[in-house]
């Protein structure tokens, strides 16, 4: 991935300048084992008879929709391969929407045996997004609407905040926080990496932390990380880990 890293790093103009504050991609994290909620996360059903992952793509396509360029979805379930609603992939044949595999380094092959893993954690999952859309900018280098575009956003399937209003809460700090690669939301007590904006460009030091037998989150985005502090109207929204935190966060959805 060092070309497409090299060729973020390298541009100077405030034509691309503008080009780097773009989002490059979204991936919906719908791979985590769901024990306390006894059924997988990503097919919960919210009250308008909508299945969880189906409203995240939904809001994605919004998104992708609004940026005027196509920005590729990408479903990170571990390889469990939930299924989206047809008519959201038929109504919007120009964007992208796909399921990509986990990144396994070469530990994790040979510790399983080449069996499947049960969960590598959200920053394999990431990892994976990220070299699909480093990959892609250096095959699709002639676009010049998106080829220098340089942020993925994650979000994950225990939340109902929508990708629209995460970006948007988001992306002002792009410019704010120049020297910052991973943007999350905060409030008083947590940080929430998986709802936040990653630069493209970390995406070979990703891989050697990972590569390096590493999983947590925490560990990896404290150096690099601007906190943004969201509203209360947010809180019941999301880290929704059991069907009566699910309930409340669906309640919580009808007034916002």
């Amino acid at each position: 991935m060092t070309d497409a890293v090299n060729t973020l790093k390298s541009v100077n103009s405030s034509s691309d300048i503008d080009h780097l504050n773009r989002l490059a991609g979204i991936v919906i994290l719908a791979g985590g084992a769901s024990k306390r909620m006894g059924s997988p996360k990503a097919e919960l059903m919210l009250p308008t008879n909508e299945q969880l992952l189906d409203y995240h793509v939904r809001q994605a396509l919004k998104l992708s929709a609004a940026t005027a360029y196509n920005v590729p979805i990408m479903i990170a379930d571990n390889g469990r391969g939930f299924g989206i609603n047809p008519d959201l992939i038929l109504n919007n044949p120009q964007v992208p929407i796909i399921h990509i595999t986990d990144y396994l380094s070469v530990d994790d092959f040979a510790s399983n045996d080449n069996e499947q893993i049960e969960t590598g954690g959200a920053l394999v999952a990431i990892e994976a997004a990220l070299q699909y859309l480093t990959s892609s900018m250096i095959m699709q280098s002639t676009n010049a609407a998106n080829s220098y575009a340089s942020w993925l956003m994650i979000i994950s399937c225990d939340s109902l905040i929508a990708v629209t209003d995460l970006w948007k809460k988001l992306q002002p700090y792009i410019t704010q926080a120049v020297d910052k690669s991973v943007i999350c939301l905060t409030d008083e007590h947590h940080l929430y990496p998986l709802l936040g904006i990653y630069r493209l460009s970390i995406e070979p030091d990703l891989k050697h932390y990972i590569d390096n037998g590493q999983r947590q989150v925490m560990k990896f985005i404290q150096p690099i990380v601007q906190p943004v502090t969201f509203s209360e109207d947010w809180q019941c929204l999301t880290n929704f880990n059991t069907p009566k935190d699910f309930e409340r966060a669906c309640i919580a959805l009808r007034y916002i």
